[in-house]
């Protein structure tokens, strides 16, 4: 079973029909900006899709590219004809169709990954500069680290920033 990309007006028109949009994005991500009553079925738990339960499931993400990248998994556990929205939520709003966020929903990790290492290379470098060039090493433990997450997959910063306590409640919408 193949995956056809259609553009929003298009899935909207589907999901009026009875078809299922299902968001693959994570929890945190759905949480803070998402299409009403869309179910979110991150990829990690696509096993979890309601199989049988529909005619047909348009898969979105932020852009496309996620589940472009994914289409054959997608494919195989969506178990009824199954769509890709072209260009994600982000599509969808463009088309000046409804999403709901919710701003007291904490950014997501990955963003949050990206301003703390940010912050701590910019720092080093600041300091490395500015008072002591030992603090340079803080720049390049940084640099290391997400080398490290990129090639393995393992991001230790995502993980200490998740325990945070701003990160432990739980997002609204989200499929456990």
């Amino acid at each position: 079973m193949s995956l056809q990309t259609i553009d929003a007006p298009a899935a909207k028109r589907l999901i009026d029909q009875g078809a299922i949009l299902i968001d693959i994005r994570e929890a945190d991500e759905h949480g803070r900006e998402h299409v009403p009553g869309a179910r979110n079925v991150p990829l990690s738990r696509l096993g979890s899709l309601p199989a049988g339960t529909a005619k047909a499931m348009v898969f979105h993400c932020r852009s496309g590219a996620r589940t472009s990248a994914n289409a054959p998994r997608i494919a195989a556990a969506a178990g009824c004809q199954a769509y890709i929205l072209e260009g994600g939520i982000e599509a969808w709003k463009t088309a000046g169709l409804p999403v709901a966020t919710d701003r007291s929903q904490p950014i997501e990790i990955m963003r949050q990954v990206q301003i703390v290492a940010g912050s701590l290379v910019l720092a080093g470098i600041t300091l490395g500069v500015w008072v002591a060039p030992a603090f340079l090493g803080l720049a390049a433990f940084v640099g290391a680290g997400l080398v490290f997450a990129g090639a393995s997959g393992w991001c230790g910063m995502a993980k200490l920033l998740g325990q945070m306590p701003w990160n432990r409640r739980p997002a609204k919408n989200a499929v456990a």
